[in-house]
């Protein structure tokens, strides 16, 4: 078994030097799991709709590896939802199928187009650009969080061509001096609040249900509908998950992120 950990949305996302760049967070637990077994056919069973059997077959034809027996992909999470599942599930396909590490990225790039640093061992110490596949810049980890997450509406696949993105040329500057974790939720709800300020939606709730419980701040998926609350170690209040099921999140979770290695 291959499990590859996906993320929930970007502590930053937008346009650096003009060029499309993001500070992914990191979510550990929460990902694809890919299974093989023994087949007299190569088969892929797919059955949340990751990737399917063409962009499979892409992706062995682009890393060079024949498939073989049968993987199955189980995603934790929804895809669409601006978590990495589609990432994650290609990921662990090429590491199912015995593909070279150093091969995975830019196979990837070619089948999706956009693709997370999630094969990468510190996903969230990079500045990545996405639309090429490629570390920019060595970046400080964010500090050690908690993080209450959600899906708030209907999932919205990555458009590789979308490039519609505020500046955040000093958010990233900012963050490059390395945050504690108040001004790192606070670069993250400025970058949350350019793109929603920008691309919507315009009755986007997080914003404001971040300062109803409490959280430092709040980050979001700048190309789907995943959103997350970001407080400090240990302090996400009793009942916060109810209050937002009841605010009308979906997928409800917590988990820990970041920290110095």
């Amino acid at each position: 078994m291959v499990f590859v950990a996906g993320h929930f949305g970007e502590w930053i996302q937008g346009l650096v030097g003009g060029s499309l760049a993001l500070v992914t967070l990191d979510c550990r637990s929460r990902g694809v799991r890919a299974t093989w077994e023994e087949a007299a056919q190569p088969a892929l069973d797919d059955p949340a709709g990751l990737i399917g059997n063409t962009r499979a077959k892409a992706l062995f034809s682009a890393l060079g590896v024949a498939p073989r027996g049968k993987i199955t992909l189980t995603p934790d999470l929804p895809p669409g939802g601006g978590a990495g599942m589609s990432t994650a599930a290609l990921v662990a396909l090429a590491r199912a199928a015995g593909a070279q590490e150093a091969a995975i990225a830019a196979a990837c790039l070619e089948v999706e187009g956009a693709v997370d640093p999630l094969m990468l061992a510190r996903p969230d110490g990079t500045l990545w650009a996405p639309r090429s596949a490629k570390a920019l810049a060595e970046l400080p980890p964010p500090p050690r969080a908690d993080i209450l997450g959600g899906f708030w509406r209907e999932p919205q696949r990555t458009d590789p061509g979308d490039h519609d993105f505020p500046p955040v040329d000093d958010l990233v500057a900012d963050w490059a001096k390395g945050p504690d974790l108040p001004q790192a939720a606070r670069l993250a709800s400025l970058s949350a609040a350019r793109t929603t300020a920008m691309r919507g939606p315009g009755n986007d709730p997080t914003e404001a249900l971040a300062g109803d419980i409490g959280a430092l701040g709040w980050a979001r998926a700048h190309t789907g509908s995943a959103r997350a609350l970001i407080f400090a170690p240990g302090t996400i209040p009793q009942g916060a998950e109810g209050r937002m099921r009841a605010a009308g999140y979906t997928h409800v979770l917590r988990f820990s992120t970041g920290g110095r290695p």
